[in-house]
């Protein structure tokens, strides 16, 4: 298990409940203006974006829907991606594709620790007390330890025991949250150039079953490139001439324009 995931289950150690919510939500939008300089989150949005529905919390307001809206996106990007290049060839299944490349555990595991998230996401792992005593290889012992404690403790003993926590779908699902808010705040060219710069890049997975096809690798890199790389300006404007946009995209834009000025003129 990565350090990041077992700085994450620490995680679990979450800031003191006496904090002021204004003052937590500046944290959460600190975290993710940090992880994306070009953007600034709001901070009632950043606290949203960060709080699963399993937290106390989350009853004022928690990333259901966010996660929601981001899987669609990241789907419909997915698959503007794959049709831009493989236009030609039918013996794809985009649906099968897509539950390959965007399953939520994947984006948890690949994804979310090159954001930290795991450092400021606000949730309650699905684990018993049992759960974590069967995964250490000590005696139950009289003294009773915190329940961040023991669960750091099991996780290091056996990683294996992470999807069980359920720390790769909530990451995942915290992945997911970011993109709907970023569409929801920044729209739809801001989110598309996250997807290509800051999620496909990292779930490309060479030699792996899953993640992107390998055929795609080579276009999916040239894309992130030309958008300014992994660490680019999200909020840049490209020249026409240096688009990155599929042309799947491009030849739509072409098409749509000529109808809405008939339209207007009719």
């Amino acid at each position: 298990m990565s350090r990041i995931f077992r700085r994450s289950l620490s995680s679990f150690k979450r800031a003191p409940q006496s904090l002021p919510i204004a003052e937590d939500s500046a944290q959460f939008a600190a975290h993710l203006n940090n992880i994306l300089p070009s953007l600034h989150f709001p901070p009632e949005l950043a606290q949203r974006i960060l709080t699963h529905g399993s937290h106390k919390a989350a009853i004022h307001g928690h990333n259901g829907r966010l996660s929601f809206v981001g899987r669609r996106v990241l789907e419909s990007y997915y698959m503007l991606f794959l049709h831009s290049v493989a236009r030609n060839q039918n013996q794809h299944d985009y649906e099968y594709l897509s539950s390959r490349a965007l399953n939520t555990y994947l984006l948890g595991e690949h994804v979310a620790p090159r954001w930290s998230l795991g450092r400021v996401l606000r949730w309650t792992p699905t684990v018993s007390q049992d759960v974590l005593l069967a995964h250490k290889n000590v005696k139950k012992s009289s003294a009773k330890q915190p329940a961040d404690v023991e669960l750091e403790n099991a996780l290091t003993r056996n990683p294996g025991i992470v999807r069980s926590v359920g720390l790769y779908k909530v990451m995942g699902e915290a992945v997911q949250s970011v993109m709907g808010g970023v569409y929801h705040q920044f729209g739809g060219s801001v989110a598309h150039r996250l997807f290509h710069t800051r999620i496909l890049p990292h779930i490309l997975l060479p030699d792996k079953a899953e993640g992107v096809p390998v055929e795609f690798h080579h276009q999916a890199l040239t894309i992130c490139e030309r958008m300014g790389g992994v660490d680019g300006n999200l909020l840049v404007q490209e020249l026409a001439s240096n688009r990155a946009l599929p042309e799947l995209e491009l030849e739509a834009v072409e098409i749509v324009q000529p109808k809405r000025v008939a339209t207007a003129s009719a």
